[in-house]
């Protein structure tokens, strides 16, 4: 694993995954025991990053979960990402990009060993289908830093200053997804 720690969170969580990857029989696998891999998605475009208030956890989090049987995790990382945004989403030219890895206590005992993926959304409002959780937003980074936990902070200061992040639109200009008045010439 060539990928480079932002933080001391991140280093430890990169040595607990390779060593996971030399211990366990199946990593990749939900059902072979409670330590396994999933694939989130750091979810970038002109307004900022992409977060949803989980519906179990009540924090605001990236889209992100299990792998499908035979799913790598970046595949799992676009499909979750899709599924909990309502996004059209996809990895940047050259293919998947891993840009940051957390290991964390999830439900039921488990253990997740994140890897999170780099993907990009066009400028559209999120739109999560029913079942999902329905407060998905833009945020700006700032705001995304803020409302992020321990686990996350890395990570979107690892996407934010990638290549193919764009410089996000100030909000008032227009481009946020809502129509503005149009100002009045005052005659």
């Amino acid at each position: 694993m060539a990928h480079r720690p932002v933080d001391a969170r991140e280093a430890q969580s990169r040595e607990r995954i390779l060593a996971a990857f030399a211990e366990l029989p199946a990593p990749f696998d939900l059902e072979a025991g409670p330590i396994h891999v999933t694939g989130s998605a750091i979810v970038v475009g002109r307004r900022g990053t992409v977060l949803h208030l989980h519906k179990r956890l009540h924090r605001w989090l990236q889209p992100g979960g299990h792998l499908d049987p035979g799913e790598a995790p970046w595949e799992a990382a676009r499909r979750e990402g899709e599924e909990e945004t309502g996004l059209p989403l996809a990895h940047p030219d050259g293919g998947p990009r891993m840009v940051h890895v957390d290991v964390h206590l999830a439900a039921a005992g488990h253990t997740h060993l994140d890897l999170r993926y780099l993907l990009l959304a066009p400028d559209l409002d999120p739109s999560p289908p029913e079942g999902e959780s329905p407060l998905a937003r833009w945020c700006s980074w700032d705001e995304a830093a803020t409302l992020a936990d321990e686990a996350l902070r890395g990570a979107l200061a690892v996407a934010r200053v990638q290549p193919e992040t764009p410089h996000e639109v100030p909000k008032g200009d227009g481009h946020d997804g809502h129509e503005r008045p149009e100002e009045e010439d005052g005659a």
